[in-house]
């Protein structure tokens, strides 16, 4: 089962991009921010940035655009992709 339905949030969203770029980077939950930048927490690297992205459409059960991902810098853009593809995906 995935978290993509018609009624999933923002919240819903940013709460479940949040806890998976914490289980990715080994970070507290708490330690993050919509603001926070990928790249600038610690123990990030490309490689886990991709990690990060593939999990998400795994677990929404979307396929984001490379052009989308490669102009994401923070965990609140991640979440308004997500959100634009879980959209698309229901209409």
């Amino acid at each position: 089962m995935t978290s993509s339905t018609s009624t999933t949030t923002v919240a819903d969203i940013t709460r479940t991009v949040t806890e998976v770029v914490a289980e990715i980077l080994d970070r507290p939950v708490d330690a993050l921010s919509p603001d926070a930048d990928l790249r600038g927490v610690e123990g990030a690297d490309s490689i886990k940035v991709v990690r990060i992205i593939a999990k998400i459409e795994q677990t929404f059960d979307i396929e984001l655009e490379d052009d989308e991902i490669f102009g994401i810098n923070t965990i609140g853009e991640v979440v308004a992709l997500v959100e634009r593809a879980t959209a698309r995906e229901r209409s």
